[in-house]
């Protein structure tokens, strides 16, 4: 168990040996309750070759000083990634239009 954020870690070991190795990580937030987003791969144990990376978002949440796993969102190939970004985006890019139409038509009220 990890006693800060910074000590987490998405590698995993079986028998001495590690089958997912972390590549990167992004802390998406802080405290109690905290997110972290892995690049990760797993080892192909018949090839021995590493697959292609993936994404996990892990949520933790801080108990009696240890931070724990509570939930996981595995993102499983750069296809599936790429999706969410997109709609991500198209969200984002589309609500920030709106509130930025609201924000004007406010300011323009207030004339």
């Amino acid at each position: 168990m990890a006693e800060t954020i910074d000590e987490l870690s998405y590698d995993y070991e079986e028998e001495g040996r590690l089958v997912r190795k972390e590549l990167d990580r992004r802390i998406l937030s802080k405290g109690a309750w905290s997110t972290v987003m892995f690049l990760y791969q797993e080892l192909d144990r018949k090839t021995e070759d590493w697959r292609a990376p993936k994404v996990a978002i892990v949520r933790y949440k801080k108990f009696n000083g240890q931070y724990r796993k509570q939930s996981g969102f595995n993102i499983s190939s750069e296809k599936q990634a790429r999706a969410i970004v997109d709609a991500i985006e198209q969200w984002f890019d589309s609500s920030s239009a709106a509130s930025d139409a609201d924000s004007d038509a406010d300011a323009a009220g207030a004339e």
